[in-house]
């Protein structure tokens, strides 16, 4: 530390645990959960924010895109920032910036400063997540209270989407969109206030020169591909008659950012101080672990969006009731992450990784069964659940593998890949599955016009709409299973593979 100013790790030795480290954690995972939450607390309010700004239908999505964009782009520049200029430091200029960029979008007046906002917003959030993922890391080096530790982020990462889109409805519905932004400046100052007596520093040991030409080469790259699936997933919702993977401007941005990562993965490799490190995704287990959760994320992130549009326009509840209906999957989380915690020193990660990808494509399966009039305790109740219980197996062993043995030079950067896979799932997940949404509407219409229906038909358009929500709730299930797959066949960790990291870490 360059900094003098005296700091709550003084007097601890290497090697013993920092004594208010569960007080850190709590103000950590108070953070991570504003960061998911802001990825799906604006998605129920979209029709009110677009109203009130006069943002048309062909734009609105850039109130979300504009976010995960920036989020994802600058996710593995924010983890070397971290690790080199200070986790503690990092945190506290990413929550304050978070806070500052959600007050400007509570504020916005037109569509260009709100989605300037939400831009900041990932801007920052790509420094706060990495940072607080590599806190975990090194201030939890006994193996079952690490796992204790990820239990609470496995849980977080599970159900925050669904208590976004819960919370995003009771703002909308009872106060107003404009706190839906406003939310988050309370709760980071009182993070930040927290943070500075109860959390320490930490930085990377060694050489800490920054790879700036990585830097530029991944963020263009992650940016350019994020933006390109972006675009085939707009394009399907936009123009449903046409192919939306035929878009030539999409394919243009996604094999810019092949190139581009291609291009940073060559400089990786030459560099002195990589930003990041190929020891860190070339191992087989962490390999694993990144390749699973990028299969997760693009399953979750879009069983999510169609279940919300499922609960509003075919069952047709208020936004509120739609936030509600999606808490089962929360309760599966919190129930089975708090399982997880006690059983990976036991058994190990894997078979809790297979376990839990298994039970959460189930859950997603039972939903590929819903129709016009299901009732919720039929099927949605029993499929979130599971869902949800498998989700908890899923995060809780795959965070912890995906950060440990890492290093303290390297815990931002391996928790900013984590982070970063994860962002580029959900973004090729929603793509894919929204083309294959609206396939399967056409088809379903074009089906009922040949048996003599007619297609205008208000019935026969809700039937086709359903076919194309539990279609991709059937597609999301394969993608699950797959993360379930790619867990049993590259992960070899057992429970004696999971060192406590003790000998170094270094705090203060």
């Amino acid at each position: 530390m360059t900094d003098s100013t005296p700091l709550p790790t003084s007097g601890i030795t290497a090697g013993e645990p920092y004594p208010r480290r569960w007080l850190a954690l709590a103000v950590i995972a108070v953070t991570v959960l504003m960061i998911i939450l802001d990825a799906t607390i604006v998605n129920i309010a979209l029709p009110s924010v677009s109203k009130d700004l006069g943002i048309s239908a062909a734009t609105q999505q850039w109130i979300v895109t504009a976010y995960t964009l920036t989020f994802g782009g600058f996710l593995l520049l924010g983890g070397r920032i971290a690790d080199f200029w200070g986790r503690k430091r990092t945190y506290l200029v990413g929550a304050a910036g978070f806070a500052i960029a959600s007050a400007l979008g509570g504020l916005a007046q037109n569509e260009a400063m709100l989605f300037a906002a939400r831009a900041l917003q990932g801007a920052f959030g790509a420094l706060l997540g990495p940072a607080s993922l590599a806190l975990l890391t090194v201030l939890f080096t006994d193996t079952k209270e690490r796992a204790k530790a990820f239990a609470v982020y496995g849980a977080i990462a599970g159900g925050g989407s669904a208590v976004g889109l819960l919370l995003g409805g009771v703002l909308t519905e009872y106060v107003d969109w404009r706190w839906c932004f406003w939310v988050n400046v309370p709760v980071a100052i009182v993070a930040i206030a927290a943070a500075i007596p109860f959390v320490p520093e930490s930085k990377a040991p060694g050489d800490s020169t920054y790879d700036v030409p990585g830097a530029v080469l991944v963020t263009l790259g992650l940016t350019s591909f994020v933006y390109g699936f972006t675009k085939v997933a707009q394009a399907a919702q936009e123009h449903p008659t046409q192919n939306a993977w035929g878009n030539a401007t999409a394919w243009l941005f996604i094999a810019g950012g092949v190139v581009l990562v291609a291009l940073f993965v060559v400089v990786e490799l030459r560099v002195k101080n990589p930003l990041l490190p190929m020891r860190l995704i070339l191992d087989r287990n962490r390999g694993g672990a990144y390749l699973t959760s990028t299969l997760v994320g693009a399953g979750l992130i879009g069983a999510f969006f169609f279940l919300s549009l499922y609960f509003q326009q075919v069952l047709g509840y208020k936004p509120v009731e739609a936030g509600f209906a999606s808490l089962p999957t929360t309760l599966g989380v919190l129930v089975s992450a708090g399982a997880a915690s006690a059983l990976v020193p036991k058994v190990g990660p894997k078979p809790l990784m297979v376990f839990g990808g298994v039970i959460a494509a189930v859950g997603l399966f039972l939903l590929s069964f819903l129709t016009v009039d299901t009732s919720f305790w039929a099927l949605p109740f029993p499929g979130e659940l599971l869902l949800g219980l498998g989700l908890g197996f899923t995060f809780v062993p795959l965070s912890n593998l995906a950060l440990i043995g890492a290093g303290e030079h390297d815990a931002g950067a391996a928790g900013a890949v984590l982070q970063a896979v994860q962002q580029v799932g959900a973004s090729v997940g929603t793509a894919l599955l929204a083309t294959i949404s609206v396939a399967a509407i056409t088809a379903s219409i074009t089906d009922a016009a040949a048996a003599g229906q007619n297609p205008q038909d208000p019935a026969v358009g809700m039937a086709a709409q359903v076919d194309g929500y539990t279609t991709a709730f059937l597609w999301a299930a394969v993608l699950l299973l797959a993360g379930a797959l790619v867990s049993a066949v590259l992960i070899k960790a057992t429970k004696d593979d999971l060192p406590t990291d003790a000998d170094m870490v270094h705090v203060g």
